[in-house]
């Protein structure tokens, strides 16, 4: 997907992503569109809405955010389509999803990659030189810009079952993110990998169309998975960050000033929604055990190690060339 260059077909696209209104002073002169494909409630949900607020806040009402939760303008795959060709101006996805955009992107999501998070927040800052490459690559291939990156918390497995080695998960159908680096990671897990669009998942763990899924403890409690799941295995195989997005074409037609303002949001929300997500997770995962699901950890017999080692082997055959000159610069960050 290329970013749309017809002059003509550019001011179309952006009037689809925001609106420009004048008159009363009640109105505002700018209205951005944010679609995103989580739950109100959920940390990613509530970070949205602080960066609408934040931006109208800074903008003395003159910039308006409009927030989308719920899958409500798309699918995964839909949203990061409708932010290249403009359709709306502002989502969130994941680095593997970005990836269909973009390739190389993907490669922030590879599994057991970040030994902190202080290091995944230090790699996924615009201003750190693998970000600011892989920013250009994104704008030159899709049109689409990173507005900045929030620690989305470390991914987890869920299932219907017991689960302590790859071993226990053969032949045993788990929910995949539809892109290739988590298709992979799953397969890494032991399990085989099925790809399901989020705004489905809860139906396909309640069908049995898959046992498991995987995903950061906030989501499994905000999206109530534990009704539907009752194991937790703290597998930590993704340190996540959440990617925030904004269309090209309606970056550049901001002023300064507008500019400045968004960045200024970005940046104040990315510190807190981070902050947020740190502070939560011990608590959640009380939470998911009040809950009813049982935890599985290394001091509950869960072979960590062995996850470890087969996940990074599959990785390895699939993405080590591909994604190898991004793995150096990953590391390479301070």
């Amino acid at each position: 997907m290329t970013s749309i260059r017809n002059p003509f077909v550019r001011a179309f696209v952006a009037g689809a992503a925001l609106a420009v209104t004048a008159g009363t002073a009640l109105s505002q002169d700018l209205t951005l569109r944010y679609g995103h494909m989580n739950a109100p409630n959920s940390l990613a949900g509530m970070q949205a809405q602080w960066l609408a607020d934040a931006i109208t806040e800074k903008s003395n009402g003159s910039i308006a955010v409009q927030v989308y939760p719920s899958s409500q303008l798309g699918k995964l795959q839909e949203l990061a389509e409708a932010v290249s060709t403009g359709t709306i101006a502002l989502s969130h996805n994941t680095a593997g999803a970005l990836g269909s955009l973009y390739p190389p992107f993907a490669a922030f999501d590879t599994p057991y990659l970040y030994e902190n998070v202080d290091q995944l927040m230090r790699v996924m800052d615009t201003a750190s030189p693998v970000m600011k490459e892989m920013n250009e690559g994104l704008i030159e291939a899709a049109g689409v810009r990173v507005l900045y990156a929030y620690y989305f918390g470390t991914r987890e497995l869920t299932a219907d079952r017991e689960v302590k080695s790859p071993a226990d998960l053969a032949g045993v159908k788990i929910r995949a993110i539809p892109f290739p680096i988590y298709m992979a990671t799953v397969e890494g897990l032991g399990a085989v990998p099925v790809p399901v669009d989020w705004a489905e998942v809860p139906t396909a763990l309640a069908t049995g169309v898959v046992a498991g899924q995987e995903n950061p403890v906030n989501v499994i409690l905000s999206h109530k998975l534990y009704d539907v799941q009752s194991h937790l295995m703290l597998t930590d195989h993704i340190r996540a960050a959440q990617v925030i997005v904004i269309n090209e074409d309606t970056w550049q037609s901001l002023s300064d000033e507008q500019r400045t303002i968004l960045q200024e949001a970005a940046d104040e929300v990315r510190q807190k929604a981070t902050e947020a997500m740190i502070a939560s997770e011990a608590d959640e995962l009380q939470q998911l055990k009040d809950a009813g699901m049982t935890v599985i950890g290394p001091d509950e017999g869960l072979d960590l190690a062995a996850f470890q080692e087969s996940v990074k082997a599959k990785i390895d055959a699939e993405f080590a060339e591909q994604y190898g000159d991004v793995y150096e610069a990953i590391r390479a960050v301070e």
